[in-house]
């Protein structure tokens, strides 16, 4: 009899186990989804703002061009390039190469929002001073490609699921500040910002750390 007793309260604890198991993974697992469509739809938003950087691109190329030939400068040096995804879109304006990339979002990623709000799940588009493809070659890991990309990262573009949102642009060398970009004209004003910053500044003569410096 005793152990019919035994039987049941065992079977009893094992089902409060199963249970609080199910509640809790319950809970991880709504989280997740919530992260996974924000994931989602942020890098639908963050794939259409690309499609449209690109294609300002190519119009800045052609108005650099009839700019500089009507300066008498041969406008050889100034292309636009992408590949067959278009995760990668690289601009040559003289001896300048600026590269544009997608391929920094390897999985769900937040925006730090300090203390007063949540963090905002978004998609990164990262403009990087230097050819995507020189600067990448050989490195096989999502670690030994992100540390490239942020040694030479000029800014990045964070874009939210909320296609109603304002995207963040944050440059790299303004750490403490930030610029709120809507859908509609982030895709042109973040590329015009980038070109300003790389081809505003200029190139130092190298002596020990001091390389460049922006205007």
């Amino acid at each position: 009899m005793s152990q019919g007793y035994e039987n049941f309260n065992n079977t009893e604890t094992s089902f409060r186990k199963s249970a609080l198991i199910q509640e809790r993974i319950g809970l991880v697992s709504t989280h997740m989804y919530k992260q996974f469509l924000d994931y989602q739809h942020a890098t639908l938003n963050t794939t259409e703002i690309f499609a449209e950087m690109i294609e300002n691109l190519k119009t800045i190329a052609d108005s650099l061009k009839q700019s500089f030939a009507s300066r008498g400068i041969t406008a050889q040096n100034i292309s636009v390039e992408h590949d067959k995804d278009k995760s990668v879109v690289i601009i040559n304006i003289l001896w300048h190469t600026i590269s544009l990339t997608t391929r920094c979002n390897f999985e769900p990623q937040a925006l730090d929002r300090g203390t007063n709000a949540p963090p905002m799940f978004s998609g990164r588009i990262m403009a990087i001073n230097g050819n995507y493809n020189e600067l990448t070659e050989g490195r096989k890991t999502r670690n030994e490609i992100m540390e490239i990309l942020l040694e030479k990262e000029v800014a990045s573009l964070f874009v939210p699921a909320d296609k109603s949102q304002n995207s963040i642009f944050k440059i790299t060398h303004l750490p403490n500040r930030e610029f709120f970009l809507n859908s509609t004209d982030a895709p042109r004003e973040f590329v015009l910002k980038i070109i300003e910053t790389v081809c505003g500044g200029g190139v130092y003569h190298e002596e020990g750390k001091r390389k460049s410096f922006n205007i």
